[in-house]
């Protein structure tokens, strides 16, 4: 076998060329008619208006690792692709196209705009498909999907039919959240809050009869147009002479009522609160305890409503100064405080929402969140990490009825027309030609969408085929495996699926949820393009690699904590691809006379038998630490077992074995155990950095994908073989292992250079261990950099040396010829400057001014460098003490 890789890894020629083969050959595509045990994933689907970002590449990484896997160890694997057709911002983005030309959608008509958007889809739509396939994932995409095609619009009516027949969906008045800029309702999930500094205006309304008057504090004075009534707490005897009186509301001049209400509280402002029930969601529940009117004094747009008078007309911010200045006027105002609060705002465009009344679609959810409770109680869903549970309780025990309508033309249209003749409601999959009721042919359809929710919340059975049957990927696949998934939408879909998944299909849409951490910056702060410290994947793909990328994003997923990115640390792992295809080569380049045995026919020296006893544990990690959703656990272990025990020790040790054996079968052992243990690290390796692993196993194995491999089994890596020799044999050779560190150890701690041999004095009483030793010596040797291995027994320690201990070994280096003065005067040099350094700054670190006034960041920088000058100061102390000793 000839050496053929070229001699510097170029992941742009490779990656292209072996996903191309990947789908070329079918080789994502599960083989229906195994009868293998299934494993299945559905990709929480893209927004088709999306791009790569660093989220996506996490989360399409760790499933892709998961589905490689399961396929390398014969599973039946599917993992469905799909995308979503997201409502709001698709339709956000056509319209601002149409707004550069200066139309709107109205001009269009919404057949028109619909037949536009849908173009834009089929033009533009597939960005993100193509970026998953340069990430290397494994989808099946003969499979894909997307939550407007025919079969998921066809799932979508079937469930809002049940459902409404049910008495589940209903509609009516409800204080809801409206983005003015959207102009659609959102769910409560949809909506941001995000701390703001503001005002809290105390404002006075007198009592209808007599002087008196009660101060109500509110960020929102524009809102007061609309006020019905002032609530107080029943037990706050400051105002229980009140209740029941009434006020009149300034510049209106409309009389309102004083009520109790136990939501009240009496601490926030004067504890009396103005109530708004068209404009505050709380407001709202009160009114409808007392039935107070609600007065919408807000237009979609966020201005003001003919039903605020003379303010008709104004933004809803201008609105608020004018009105503060006429109750100024008024003497209405008796302060102005700042005032932090939460502020919601659209998770879309930003823009500050409005609560509002209005006619929407509810979809009841208490009905629907009380088995998904008990699937997680009970286990049936599994969410990993478990922390996540009491979370996910505590929102479906607090559930509120979901505002399912949108107020867009972009989505799935709401299969119900109104009948113009008696007012009937009819809900249908299809067109109705006539009122079921009293046969008008006056109907009117609705013009509200669902939410985008709505369809993703059908995504685990709807995408394999329900309610189309049959279907033979939905018998095989559902319930499916696992979902991968981040914690932002683990109300928005991931519970929402198992209420559907178990109204539906009397099941659960997956047994476990993985819920992976954020990805942050390198020092630990959100990306985002306003900071400048977002990381792109594709630029970071296109100068390190998929597969240094991929294993960066693996090494640093560690459950329950966040992953703090930074490029050195990707510039890392690209040296580690850089490992695996330098020792791959170096293994090609060694195959001369190779000829492959089973293990029995070998000459195992305790080198081979250690390396097997590791290759053994590394299979058994990996593969449970997989199994656990442990990915950092994974790549840690893989990355240390190949990089320092295979080949910082074992290549090192054979080395001898493969340039000069005379014994041809030395030679083949090596060869053997070489391209045993290379081929299974490449197997594991695979789920995680597919495109270096494909090319290498290819010039093993030309035209065989590693894909289809089969997955390492940790009891096979040293079949036919005595175990326990294998055991004993590791256990000799890391005491091997334990002297040669010791002797550079030693050499490191004098500054012996890697190029000057020493000669070493190893005593020790144990017959046994001389043994071992004696056997071995050639390992200490070429390792140890020794020019002379004394071995020896109760005898005294040498005059001139350096010493160390390693269990019952004593090892010494002959110091004799070696310039210690020289190494003494650096090191002195070194422990001086070092202690210039930090003088400064333990008295800057010892200033109360300084620890005072700095902000915490610099004190905490200031902080960790003294303790790691202090800490190298200490290490170069312990030096030239020992040096100091061998004089």
């Amino acid at each position: 076998m000839k050496p053929i890789l070229p001699t510097v890894y170029d992941p742009r020629t490779t990656e292209e060329k072996w996903y191309r083969f990947w789908l070329e050959n079918g080789l994502f595509a599960p083989e229906l008619s195994s009868s293998a045990p299934p494993f299945c994933v559905v990709i929480p689907p893209p927004n088709v208006t999306g791009s790569l970002h660093i989220g996506h590449a996490l989360n399409n990484t760790l499933q892709d690792i998961l589905v490689r896997s399961k396929r390398m160890q014969g599973r039946k694997t599917l993992w469905v692709f799909g995308t979503d057709h997201a409502g709001i911002a698709t339709q956000n983005v056509v319209e601002k196209q149409l707004a550069r030309k200066g139309l709107s959608r109205n001009d269009l008509g919404r057949e028109e705009f619909i037949r536009r958007v849908w173009k834009w889809k089929k033009e533009s739509g597939n960005t993100i498909v193509q970026q998953l396939k340069k990430l290397g994932v494994s989808c099946d995409w003969s499979r894909e999907r997307f939550t407007m095609d025919e079969g998921l619009s066809r799932a979508v009516q079937h469930v809002f039919i049940k459902l409404y027949n049910e008495g589940l969906i209903y509609r009516g008045n409800y204080i809801i959240n409206w983005g003015p800029r959207c102009q659609t309702a959102l769910s409560d999930l949809e909506v941001e809050y995000h701390e703001q500094e503001g005002h809290l205006y105390y404002l006075k309304y007198p009592l209808a009869e007599g002087q008196e008057y009660m101060v109500v504090a509110t960020t929102r004075p524009e809102t007061m147009l609309g006020d019905t009534a002032v609530a107080v707490h029943p037990e706050d005897k400051r105002f229980a002479h009140l209740v029941g009186k009434e006020l009149i509301l300034p510049i209106v001049k409309r009389h309102i009522p004083i009520i109790a209400d136990d939501f009240v509280d009496p601490e926030f402002g004067t504890g009396s609160v103005k109530v708004t029930p068209a404009h505050d969601p709380n407001d709202f529940e009160i009114g409808l305890r007392h039935n107070l009117p609600q007065i919408v004094v807000m237009n979609p747009d966020a201005t003001m409503s003919e039903q605020a008078g003379k303010y008709a007309g104004l933004d809803r911010t201008q609105c608020r100064r004018e009105i503060m200045e006429e109750l100024k006027t008024e003497g209405c105002v008796e302060k102005i405080e700042p005032y932090q609060h939460a502020v919601g705002h659209c998770y879309r465009c930003k823009t500050v929402i409005e609560p509002t009344v209005s006619k929407q679609w509810f979809l009841k959810m208490k009905e629907l969140a009380k088995p998904a409770i008990s699937a997680v109680r009970q286990g049936r869903v599994k969410l990993i990490p478990k922390q996540w549970e009491n979370t996910y309780y505590e929102w479906m025990n607090n559930i509120r009825d979901w505002c399912i309508s949108r107020q867009i033309w972009w989505g799935h249209r709401i299969p119900v027309w109104y009948c113009g003749g008696c007012d009937e409601v009819i809900v249908s999959v299809e067109t109705p030609d006539e009122c079921t009721k009293c046969k008008s042919k006056a109907l009117t359809p609705e013009t509200d969408v669902l939410d985008t929710w709505f369809s993703s919340a059908l995504w685990p059975f709807s995408t394999l085929g329900w309610p189309d049957w049959p279907e033979p990927e939905f018998k095989v696949f559902y319930p499916t495996s696992v979902l991968v998934t981040g914690f932002d939408i683990l109300f928005f879909w991931v519970a929402r699926m198992i209420m559907m998944g178990l109204k539906f299909k009397g099941d659960v849409p997956f047994k476990e949820v993985y819920i992976h951490a954020l990805v942050r910056d390198a020092k630990g702060a959100k990306m985002s393009k306003s900071k400048g410290n977002v990381i792109d994947p594709l630029e970071t793909m296109e100068s390190y690699g998929t597969d240094a990328f991929r294993f960066t994003l693996t090494a640093l997923t560690a459950q329950g904590r966040d992953i703090c990115l930074a490029e050195k640390t990707i510039e890392g792992y690209r040296n580690f691809i850089n490992k695996i295809w330098n020792a791959s080569r170096f293994c090609l380049m060694n195959l001369e006379g190779y000829e492959q045995k089973a293990l029995t026919e070998l000459k195992l020296e305790i080198a081979d038998h250690w390396l097997l006893d590791k290759l053994q544990a590394v299979v058994s990690k990996v593969s449970s630490a997989l199994d656990k959703y442990e990915f950092s656990a994974a790549a840690n272990e893989l990355y240390h077992f190949f990089w320092h025990q295979f080949c910082d020790w074992y290549l090192e040790l054979i080395k001898p074995r493969l340039y000069k054996a005379e014994d041809t079968l030395e030679r083949l052992t090596a060869q053997n155990i070489m391209l045993r243990v290379l081929e299974s690290s490449l197997k594991l390796l695979h789920p995680i950095i597919p495109f270096v692993t494909e090319e290498i196993w290819q010039q093993f194995y030309p035209g065989e994908s590693i894909m289809l491999a089969k997955w390492p089994v940790a009891a096979e890596s040293s079949a036919g073989i005595d175990s326990q020799e294998v055991c004993i044999g590791s256990e000799k050779m890391g005491k091997i292992i334990a002297i040669i560190e010791e002797i550079r150890h030693i050499r490191t701690m004098l500054n012996i250079s890697p190029a000057k041999k020493v000669a070493v004095h190893l005593m020790t009483d144990t017959p046994e261990t001389i043994n071992i030793i004696d056997k071995y010596t050639s390992y200490i040797q070429n390792l140890g950099r020794t020019e002379k291995l004394i071995i020896e027994q109760g005898v005294e320690k040498p005059t001139y040396a350096a010493t160390g201990v390693v269990g019952d070994v004593a090892v010494f280096i002959d110091v004799q010829g070696i310039d210690l003065t020289e190494e003494e005067t650096r090191l002195s040099r070194r422990i001086d400057k070092l202690k210039q350094e930090l003088t400064p700054m333990e008295k800057k670190l010892s200033n109360a001014g300084f620890l005072q006034k700095a902000p915490p960041e610099v004190i905490t920088k200031q902080k960790n460098k003294q303790a790691e000058l202090t800490d190298k100061l200490g290490q170069l102390e312990t030096n030239l003490n020992n040096i100091q000793k061998l004089k």
